[in-house]
């Protein structure tokens, strides 16, 4: 089992007006948040996810649990607040990106702390972290206080999601991804938040230098450019991007890393020990199964990942958890 740490709630797409005149607007609400489609993805792979979060007791954090029930994500990890659940304003721009703005300040994601901090047991195989929640407090101490208990005992799993909307301070942000990189086994990292972050430097230059002892494999995500891997053994490596026809990108990155997850969930390949020994034939066949977990999801519109029957890139390996 994985657990993915962070925040549920609402997307909020909305459509034009019927005129210029209109004092009515039409709203969609998807189920969503980073954690919340890596623990979805997972479990739609086939991999056992849970997710730990703060889930609001109003109508709309019962919806999400009743969908994180329906999705068989594992529910023992959430925590109930009496509070909002935060809605995500979601504008899709020309090139289909997603463009954020949130209501969720004192909302029930928010509120978790270390009183809430679950023991684990030998079933939790891994622990993914992302997004806002690495930075608002209080559950971004929350959150940094499990991964510092837990990372000499299981594979940790980063992907910084940059969300400045949220937290517009820049130093806040590097100074908390800066941190759990070094208690990361894995990262994985946009193209497009390594140029928010550190503007000044390569991307390529970051990605070196967040290999350290611990840190064993970046991977930075090129969107129609591909995908490059960082490996200390392996050296760097690169994968083209899948030819897609585009709805949007909402959710793209979140597939991406759920495959990889499910990838060396597979193949047993997802402990710290493990990731160190990948040779460039494994990693370019991990990057090739997260390509195209991607571009399924590039090809549909909103957060809609795919099942682990609509990817052929590899079979089911051998020999695998089951």
């Amino acid at each position: 089992m994985y657990l993915v740490c962070g925040e549920a709630l609402f997307d909020v797409f909305a459509g034009a007006p019927t005129s210029e005149r209109s004092n009515r607007l039409s709203l969609e609400a998807v189920a969503g948040g980073s954690p919340f489609n890596v623990a979805v993805g997972l479990s739609r792979l086939g991999v056992p996810a849970a997710l730990f979060g703060g889930l609001s007791s109003d109508s709309l954090g019962r919806q999400l649990r009743q969908v994180l029930a329906h999705e068989q994500v594992d529910e023992r990890y959430l925590i109930p607040f009496d509070a909002p659940t935060t809605l995500a304003m979601v504008a899709v721009g020309l090139d289909g990106s997603p463009q954020y703005s949130f209501r969720g300040e004192g909302c029930a994601d928010r509120l978790l702390r270390e009183e809430h901090l679950p023991m684990l047991d030998e079933r939790v195989r891994g622990i993914h972290i992302g997004s806002y929640s690495l930075v608002v407090q209080p559950v971004a101490d929350t959150i940094s206080s499990l991964v510092a208990r837990e990372s000499g005992r299981r594979l940790i799993s980063l992907d910084p999601n940059v969300r400045l909307n949220v937290e517009p301070a820049l130093p806040i942000w590097r100074e908390r991804i800066e941190h759990l990189a070094q208690q990361a086994h894995l990262i994985k990292v946009s193209l497009e938040d390594l140029e928010v972050l550190y503007p000044d430097r390569s991307a390529e230059d970051v990605a070196q230098d967040w290999l350290t002892d611990r840190c064993q494999l970046v991977v930075l995500t090129r969107g129609a450019d591909g995908a490059q891997a960082f490996s200390r053994r392996a050296g760097m490596l690169h994968s083209p991007a899948l030819p897609v026809q585009l709805r949007d990108t909402v959710g793209a990155g979140d597939t991406f890393q759920a495959a990889m997850l499910t990838f060396l969930y597979e193949r047993q390949l997802d402990r710290p020990e493990a990731l160190a020994m990948l040779d460039r034939e494994t990693l370019m066949q991990m990057l090739a199964f997260a390509m195209e977990a991607a571009a399924i999801t590039c090809s549909r519109t909103g957060p809609e990942l795919p099942y682990r029957r609509e990817l052929t890139t590899l079979e089911h390996p051998p020999g695998n958890h089951g």
